[in-house]
């Protein structure tokens, strides 16, 4: 059985971070799965889905060393291509992933204790991203 739905999450743009695993435990909810996988996809090439502890240390930690590691810069080739301002923003969303895969057990989300599901945008401005929900199971 698949069943799949979508959502969109308002951003102010880089940096911004939402906890989305209410929004995804609904849907495994609604979908009448009780063992099997969901997959969360951004669609989108600035963004990222994962799991952290979703906590105003780690909001701030995270997207403060993707920077560090890939600052923003007028030197990489997309910058000299489109002259956008995102170079680095395409660069940390492809490091981090577009998607994540949960287990589903007991019609929920396998995750930790201190483990949520969050949606990174790594972009310069403000968007609504849509974010694909697939649940796969019995």
């Amino acid at each position: 059985m698949v069943h799949q739905e979508r959502f969109s999450v308002q951003t102010r743009g880089h940096s911004d971070m939402h906890d989305i695993t209410g929004d995804v435990s609904e849907i495994v909810g609604r979908s009448g799965i009780q063992a099997g996988v969901v997959h969360v996809f951004n669609v989108g090439s600035t963004a990222t889905i994962g799991t952290i502890e979703f906590e105003p240390g780690l909001e701030r930690d995270l997207p403060e060393i993707l920077d560090r590691l890939m600052p923003p810069s007028r030197d990489y080739g997309h910058e000299l291509a489109w002259h956008d301002g995102n170079g680095h923003s395409h660069l940390q969303a492809t490091m981090m992933g577009p998607s994540l895969s949960v287990p589903v057990a007991d019609g929920r989300p396998v995750l930790g204790t201190w483990q949520q599901i969050f949606h990174l945008d790594c972009d310069v401005k403000a968007r609504r991203r849509e974010i694909v929900v697939t649940v796969m199971g019995e």
